[in-house]
């Protein structure tokens, strides 16, 4: 098999694991799983809503995943992408809350331009942190997920008026102006949430494909990633490319906070711990091996899973979580597999004759 096949054969084969893997929880438990399944099935697909609904819920996943790879094709672990989503969520919000009467078209673009910006300013800090002091990125993103967490819940609780709170852990819903659902999108799809969201997504997936193969940006990350001394030697900056490709990621991430902000919420509110659709587009990214033209496959399946597991009758949603949980682990162990699938080559004997 050759490695462009393998390419996609490994994520395909790892899903088919996961699922193999949670029929043989599901049956330890006691649970029917083709019973369970089917019921996922038909809930995420049966009704024109929850295809809605799996659109609407792919849409951040696509663009935080995007963030996830860009980081990783520069050589870095970005873990930071939930508070980088929240950093993004929690300013157009509040963009969106104090000027409720811009009309649309300018509204929508100054939340997309504020998500992007909140968002490449929480990548940079540890971007400009790992260049030039040379701290670790994971520690780093980390930690700045607990400071946009808690810094996030303060301005909820005490920066935005209180003319704009609904209660005092919620904000009051953005005007329709602001938000990216839209009637037509509602009426074809019998009033899900689905929103404008979905489009900015496939848009990113164009320009960070175009990026990454087609530009010479794309190139020195892909280069700093594969060998940061080798690229300084060609006379490439690996500082400036860390940084860059750090706000590029935090920007993706914020816009995908956003998204999931105006577009499903459509206001802002306390938050219990870091935002799980930040892990969920890692968790994408990982899946698709970092390509951008995978992403929305891989979110695709995510997407299914997470709307189809709400109609499992008497199978908790839970066990779908440890079959994504599964996935991953191959993914992870994605050695294990190619191992497998390897092109298998010939042996040549003393005598000059081949062997298998």
């Amino acid at each position: 098999m050759s490695k462009k096949t393998q390419n996609w054969a490994v994520p395909l084969i790892a899903v088919l694991l996961g699922m193999l893997l949670g029929a043989v929880l599901m049956l330890a438990f006691g649970y029917n799983p083709l019973f369970a399944y089917n019921d996922l099935l038909y809930t995420a697909f049966g009704t024109v809503k929850n295809w809605g609904e799996i659109f609407r819920a792919m849409g951040p996943l696509i663009l935080i995943a995007l963030g996830f790879s860009i980081a990783s094709r520069a050589g870095f672990f970005n873990v930071g992408l939930p508070g980088q989503a929240l950093a993004g969520w929690t300013a157009a919000v509040w963009f969106a809350l104090s000027f409720p009467d811009l009309p649309k078209p300018l509204s929508i673009l100054c939340t997309l331009v504020i998500g992007l910006v909140a968002g490449g300013i929480a990548g940079a800090i540890p971007g400009y942190l790992r260049a030039y002091l040379g701290t670790s990125e994971v520690i780093v993103t980390i930690m700045m997920n607990y400071i946009i967490l808690y810094t996030a819940n303060a301005i909820v609780r005490g920066g935005i008026p209180r003319q704009l709170m609904r209660t005092s852990d919620a904000s009051n819903a953005v005007s329709a102006n602001a938000s990216y659902q839209t009637q037509w999108l509602s009426a074809l799809t019998d009033n899900s949430r689905m929103n404008l969201g979905i489009f900015f997504a496939l848009i990113a997936v164009a320009l960070v494909w175009f990026l990454m193969k087609k530009t010479t940006t794309g190139y020195e990350i892909r280069a700093v990633g594969l060998n940061a001394n080798a690229a300084e030697y060609a006379g490439m900056s690996s500082k400036r490319v860390i940084v860059l490709s750090m706000v590029l990621s935090g920007a993706l991430a914020g816009l995908g906070g956003t998204v999931e902000g105006l577009g499903t919420f459509q206001n802002v509110f306390i938050q219990g711990s870091s935002l799980s659709i930040g892990w969920d587009g890692m968790a994408v990214a990982l899946l698709a091996t970092n390509s951008p033209l995978g992403i929305p496959f891989a979110a695709l399946l995510f997407a299914v899973l997470s709307i189809g597991k709400t109609g499992m009758v008497g199978v908790p949603s839970e066990v779908i979580d440890v079959v994504s949980a599964f996935i991953i682990f191959f993914v992870g162990a994605n050695y294990m597999i190619r191992y497998l699938v390897r092109p298998r080559t010939k042996k040549v004997t003393a005598k000059g004759g081949k062997s298998a």
